[in-house]
């Protein structure tokens, strides 16, 4: 049963990638409004639940009984192959998207900034601040065009630009020392790069693994085929 135990272990790893991508994206979604991106996480997540599945029905024991069991178990990981050489292409596709889709979204996001907590763009934005360690598009000054700027007129950026170390920090711009000097746009496109390379490389990793399998088990059913002693010897029978 070492193969079912492989399938669920893989169907874990798959799951917990895409799951990852999901909650990740959740943080940042304000900036990425093409929810297709999501399309190789769903896959992923997919290909995992359909490998736990065959994992727990223990295709392996009806693989050692019949040259049947063994021909579907390659059909299904040619079948999972080709989905996550899918998964690949796409996440290479929705990665050279994402500049371009954050670059037209974050101006809008800052422009809808408004200060308070329950404020779901408000909190992304401070959210991302303090977890990039960035402030504003480009830099802290890009805040100076924004309306919550103009609107407070208290020549401050929001507190969540105060570098972390700091707790006197008010967010005055008389003190540009005490808040983060990079800008968020480049971070943001970065990390989200980055979620899509993680279902890149998982994808990338299950597809060479499932490759090995594939090759294994057509040599295996080339053996039974021209060799019937091969046959008693795989299903532990004897000849008569």
């Amino acid at each position: 049963h070492d193969c079912s135990k492989y399938l669920v272990a893989a169907a874990g790893i798959l799951c917990y990638v895409g799951a990852y991508v999901f909650i990740t994206y959740d943080d940042y979604d304000h900036f990425f409004e093409d929810v297709y991106t999501l399309i190789p996480a769903v896959i992923i997540i997919a290909v995992g639940t359909l490998l736990f599945i065959i994992g727990l029905i223990g295709c392996c024991a009806t693989i050692r009984e019949s040259r049947c069991g063994l021909a579907t178990f390659v059909i299904i990981l040619l079948l999972v192959f080709i989905t996550e050489v899918v998964v690949v292409v796409l996440g290479y596709i929705y990665r050279a998207k994402v500049e371009d889709e954050v670059d037209h979204s974050i101006q809008k996001v800052y422009n809808g900034y408004n200060g308070t907590n329950p404020d779901a763009a408000s909190r992304a934005i401070d959210y991302v601040q303090r977890q990039l360690r960035c402030c504003g598009i480009h830099n802290y000054s890009d805040w100076e065009n924004t309306v919550w700027f103009k609107q407070t007129k208290n020549n401050s950026v929001p507190l969540s630009c105060c570098k972390a170390a700091l707790s006197n920090c008010t967010g005055s711009l008389t003190r540009p020392m005490d808040l983060y000097s990079e800008g968020c746009e480049a971070l943001v496109v970065k990390k989200l790069q980055e979620i899509m390379m993680y279902v890149i490389w998982a994808a990338l990793a299950f597809a060479a693994i499932q490759l090995l399998g594939m090759l294994c088990a057509c040599i295996v059913l080339c053996r039974r085929s021209r060799d019937p002693a091969y046959e008693l010897l795989i299903t532990g029978g004897t000849y008569a």
